[in-house]
């Protein structure tokens, strides 16, 4: 077989792979043409657009193949690398726009500003001061067999607090006793407070897997890092989110004259809370220049709604459309009598409602309007985020208590959030929403002062007894009142009917739920809320939204059902009123109900007082689970720490977000000091017909970015299958000169058995890399030193050796870009 050496493509940082088109044709001319075959089948490249590829790709096959005589490995080391760039990257959108340093840093200050005055707003926090907030656990609240973290030694099981004397004093000190997998250990308690943290999983079972050992904390140590890394990954991803969110620009609103009357229309005082938050939602539309993304957290009748008002009114006198989203018809409908009632003195303003219940031609009509811009204000469901809906000018968006959209709907509520102003109510926020409300990376403005003639719902939890139900529905209907009887399930409805017709035969009862025809839910609804209807038996179809004064008792059956926000928003549905409110869970029996569903109710109970929803949103986040925060893949990250000592760590993470920032060198600066020369077989080369295109438009790919790379090199072995050992080396060149432009690494360079990387890395970043590290033979063998990093070799390897130590050494240290910011 004949062989081509090919130019040394790396000692020459600025100089291309193939370096002199006249001399490596020279090299190819004597060659003749054999019968080789061609990939007649392959499909174009989308991202190598090489004339010599398609020309090859052409011609007729042959009995024997290149493409047959060398399959793809499965397992080869480029592409485990791209499959795990794929799956780094590939969710990622990668279409966003590239952020220059200066930039970045511009928009991390306006992030990091941001999340220093959420911290200080959402936990009561006054500038200055040291704060007050803390995921460790008090001892004193734990019960024998809870299972705790310890941040040093990692899981064990509290034992108990007892009084022992120490060697070297006569006072006896209190200690915690904790039991751990080879042994006790015993913590005074300050040391203890200090360090302690309850162990909370993200789903019903609350054991862990093990207990950790005190003889060998290297194992916890693995875990917390992995924790750490997943940590950092997530923070880097929710900062570039929304670093792109703020980089798009619109003028502000014009502050409009009229605003004084629509203002004056609304008959209560304002509540302290309630004047800031309308201050905050007005300077977000008339002084900012990115799109609004506020979330007004105020428990059930505390005023949200006037809110809203005001910001649809700046809106809409502008010119502009704004959209009003709610989860359910019947609260679409209280929205739409309201808001058409308020700005029934503006009749050049057009308020519609799009709902399930308008026959066709109605919704035809509709669509029509808001294409074309006669409706100012559309209110409706989750049809209004569909494709047949289409704006003329759409400039707000309302969001009515999010967490009751499925995946699909907030997915699209996310991507309004770019271009137009949104502003998302509720008294109970879905974890992630309070998440990213706390560390600042989204607006919030709390309500947490109940309306002055507002009185506390007194809560009643107890197991179901007839008799109970009975007595507390006679109470509510002999003071002139209405009762919600809510359950979990439609198909418990009839038999709770009968119950009911029995014991009330006089009192007018329906029914109302989700599956119900149209005009027969709101008749319903429309009966009871003029106080036709005395009980009104129904699933959570009322957990938002239903605004009945005279309504002031609601009865919850299997209350273990409930998740704690839905208990939380149907007790609100009661107590509007200047009357005493009641609000009966009840549960089957007690040694049915999980430890969950048990902590559940307790919390609730905890949280009588008015304004406790966003308290509630928090303890839910610790109960309800983790997946719904940041994903399902997540919580096994969070098994390995538990929920407080993570939530603790991810705090933290956001605290020094800058710290964590590498610097990229450009591609063509990155010198990669090995001399190798490969020889491309002569059966490959006339099979390519044109490598010296093809290994330019590689050279061109890891010049742009990895993805690039990636791309590149899948196309080719689509087309031609697996390449030669030599074209290997080539490819993996590129590589290492692609990674190490991506970690901030100019030069690498071997010395006898020392390889060296000169790099612009910081030691915090090198520590997070390292330690995240899979591989303990790359990781042991890794130093940091000034600006370079170092790794002592057992022997001094041959080249080819060396170049693929050098590929698998970068590849663990690229792996964890996704846990750093690249600006």
């Amino acid at each position: 077989m004949t062989s081509l050496l090919l130019p040394n493509p790396d000692s020459i940082t600025t100089t291309p792979l193939v370096s002199n088109l006249r001399s490596f044709r020279r090299f190819f001319s004597p060659l003749r043409r054999s019968s080789l075959p061609r990939n007649s089948s392959s499909s174009s490249l989308p991202l190598v657009a090489v004339s010599s590829l398609s020309a090859t790709a052409a011609k007729p096959t042959t009995a024997t193949r290149w493409r047959e005589k060398h399959e793809l490995a499965e397992s080869d080391s480029i592409s485990i690398l791209n499959e795990r760039i794929r799956r780094d990257l590939g969710k990622r959108e990668t279409a966003r726009p590239a952020m220059d340093s200066k930039e970045a840093e511009k928009y991390i200050q306006m992030v990091k500003e941001q999340q220093e005055r959420g911290l200080q707003k959402l936990k009561g926090v006054r500038p200055g001061s040291d704060g007050g907030f803390s995921y460790k656990v008090d001892p004193y609240t734990l019960l024998s067999g809870d299972y705790v973290v310890h941040k040093k030694v990692g899981i064990g099981r509290f034992v108990g607090i007892k009084l022992d004397v120490p060697k070297d004093s006569s006072e006896p000190l209190e200690y915690v006793f904790i039991e751990y997998a080879d042994g006790m250990a015993k913590l005074p308690l300050k040391q203890a407070s200090r360090l302690l943290y309850r162990y909370n999983l993200p789903n019903e079972s609350k054991r862990p897997r093990t207990l950790s050992r005190l003889s060998d904390t290297s194992v916890w140590e693995r875990r917390k890092t992995k924790g750490k890394v997943a940590i950092q990954k997530m923070v880097v991803d929710l900062m570039e989110l929304y670093l792109h969110r703020l980089r798009q620009k619109r003028f502000p609103y014009p502050k409009n004259p009229v605003m004084a009357d629509f203002t004056a229309q609304f008959p209560y005082n304002a509540t302290p809370d309630q004047q800031q938050a309308f201050l905050d939602v007005d300077k977000d539309l008339t002084e900012r220049e990115t799109p609004m993304d506020r979330l007004i957290c105020g428990d059930v009748g505390f005023g949200k709604t006037e809110v809203a008002l005001r910001a649809i009114f700046c809106v809409v006198s502008a010119g502009k459309q704004a959209m009003v989203l709610a989860p359910t018809i019947v609260l679409a409908k209280q929205h739409y009598d309201v808001i058409s009632q308020r700005f029934s003195l503006y009749p050049q303003i057009k308020v519609g409602l799009l709902s399930r219940f308008q026959t066709k031609a109605e919704k035809e009509a509709y669509l029509e309007m808001i294409k074309h811009g006669h409706l100012n204000i559309i209110v409706g469901t989750h049809s209004l985020l569909g494709s047949r809906v289409v704006y003329s000018n759409l400039g707000l968006l309302v969001v009515d208590e999010e967490q009751r959209f499925g995946v699909k709907q907030k997915e699209k509520i996310a991507s309004f959030k770019t271009s137009v102003d949104v502003l998302t109510l509720s008294a109970t926020p879905i974890p992630r929403t309070l998440y990213l409300a706390l560390t600042g990376f989204r607006d919030a403005s709390l309500i947490s002062t109940p309306p002055p003639e507002r009185i506390p719902i007194k809560t009643h939890l107890s197991s179901f007894r007839k008799e109970k139900v009975i007595k507390a529905i006679k109470n509510e209907l002999n003071r002139g009142g209405q009762v919600f009887y809510v359950l979990p399930r439609i198909k418990g409805l009839e038999e709770v009917m009968d119950f009911l017709e029995e014991a009330f035969p006089d009192i007018d009862i329906a029914m109302a739920h989700g599956k119900q025809y149209s005009k027969q839910l709101e008749e319903t609804m429309e009966r009871f809320a003029q106080g036709k209807i005395k009980i009104l038996i129904c699933t959570n179809i009322v957990e938002s939204g239903l605004d009945i004064q005279n309504a002031n008792t609601i009865i919850i059956q299997d209350v273990q059902q409930f998740g704690l926000a839905q208990l939380y928003q149907l007790r609100g549905r009661v107590g509007r009123a200047d009357k005493e409110a009641h609000a009966y869970l009840f549960y089957p029996d007690k040694s049915l109900l999980s430890d969950q569903a048990l902590e559940r109710l307790s919390a609730l109970e905890e949280c009588r007082e008015l304004g406790q929803g966003f308290q509630l949103a928090e303890k839910d986040m610790g109960i309800r689970g983790f997946g719904t925060i940041f994903g399902e893949q997540q919580t096994g990250d969070v098994g390995n720490v538990g929920i407080d000592l993570f939530f603790e760590m991810l705090f933290e993470s956001l605290s020094k977000v800058e710290e964590l920032r590498i610097f990229s060198v450009p591609y063509n600066l990155v010198k990669i000091d090995i001399n190798i020369n490969p020889r491309l077989p002569s059966e490959y080369v006339n099979y390519l017909e044109n490598p010296m295109e093809i290994i330019n438009e590689a050279e061109k790919a890891a010049e742009k970015d990895m993805w690039s790379l990636m791309q590149f090199t899948e196309n080719l072995r689509r087309q031609y299958g697996k390449e030669p050992y030599s074209m290997e080396i080539i490819l993996k060149k590129l590589y290492v000169r692609r990674m190490a432009a991506d970690l901030g690494v100019n030069r690498i360079y071997a010395s006898g058995k020392m390889v060296v990387m000169k790099t612009n890395m910081s030691k915090k970043v090198f520590k997070l890399i390292t330690d995240s590290m899979t591989c303990d033979v790359y990781r042991s063998s890794l130093i940091y030193e000034g600006d370079q990093i170092m790794a002592e070799l057992l022997l001094e390897l041959p080249r080819e050796q060396l170049l693929n130590w050098m590929f698998q050494c970068l590849s663990e240290l690229h792996a964890s870009l996704p846990a750093l910011i690249k600006y």
